[in-house]
């Protein structure tokens, strides 16, 4: 192995499908009802439970990867000298990469010869996964971190994100889009859609009247000016919607592959249930 990667519980990535391909899952916590909750490990607090919960009136807050997880994690690979790649959750929506960074300025005064970097990805759910999932080909295919490094800074200012969620409440409680944005949009059946700027940010790019209109657009989006021929698409508890979306991704010219996994807990706290998401990358930078 050239290099270890590692990324978040945020990337929404199949624990298995990590464990297989060596990469590193480090868990955003959940608090709810006076509990915590893990979001990694088979201990895991799942997403339908989570959204049972939240239908049932309550309100879930999270908690970012913490200093001290990221020194013990990084740590071992540093002491023994293997390169280390931290793909990180948008630095504009949690402060887990600020977490990464101070970790490895840490570890680097014990071990000044480790090679550890951190990447903001500027990305959320499968848009970071899938930035995991080319760094994983990457490395399997001999390339240095360097290389792999320079790959993804590529990707990462093209990488499409788009979010269309049932129920505006869930982001502005948690700060995640304003108190007015979340009134207009809860009016008149107005489903806006919304999508991670050149910063990171989450931001309303447009409204339509209804579901199925919203997913309409959202297709319109997010299938412009592809460069790579894979797409992603995310959902909270709507598997239907998602295997709809994917049809017509496929049905798309420059689209020959669509990854569908269901969000994790982490971003579901966040967008509500009834989310459905898409991933892509363009050929400019947004």
């Amino acid at each position: 192995m050239s290099f270890k990667i590692f990324t978040d519980s945020t990337a929404d990535l199949d624990e298995q499908w990590a464990i297989d391909n060596q990469v590193g899952l480090l868990g955003l916590s959940i608090e709810m009802d006076g509990q915590a909750y893990k979001t990694v490990g088979p201990d895991r607090i799942t997403n339908s439970f989570l959204i049972e919960k939240m239908q049932a009136g309550a309100k879930p807050t999270t908690s970012q990867v913490n200093v001290g997880q990221f020194e013990e994690a990084f740590s071992a690979y540093a002491k023994e000298g293997t390169p280390i790649l931290y793909l990180a959750f948008s630095s504009v929506l949690s402060g887990t990469y600020q977490s990464a960074t101070i970790a490895r300025e840490m570890i680097l005064e014990k071990y000044p010869d480790a090679r550890i970097e951190v990447i903001d990805t500027l990305a959320a759910s499968l848009g970071e996964g899938y930035l995991a999932m080319l760094a994983v080909e990457a490395r399997d295919a001999g390339k240095s971190l360097d290389e792999a490094k320079a790959l993804l800074e590529d990707v990462v200012p093209r990488l499409r994100t788009y979010f269309l969620v049932d129920d505006l409440y869930h982001l502005m409680r948690g700060g995640r889009l304003s108190k007015s944005s979340a009134i207009i949009g809860s009016l008149a059946n107005i489903k806006p859609l919304l999508w991670l700027d050149t910063e990171g940010k989450l931001v309303p790019l447009s409204k339509t009247r209804g579901r199925k209109k919203g997913m309409k657009e959202m297709f319109n989006q997010a299938s412009q000016d592809l460069d790579h021929t894979t797409a992603l698409v995310a959902h909270a508890e709507d598997p239907e919607a998602a295997e709809s979306l994917k049809e017509q991704l496929l049905a798309k010219d420059g689209i020959d592959k669509v990854i569908v996994l269901p969000l994790g807990p982490v971003i579901t706290s966040h967008v509500g249930p009834g989310t459905l998401a898409v991933f892509t990358v363009g050929n400019q930078a947004r």
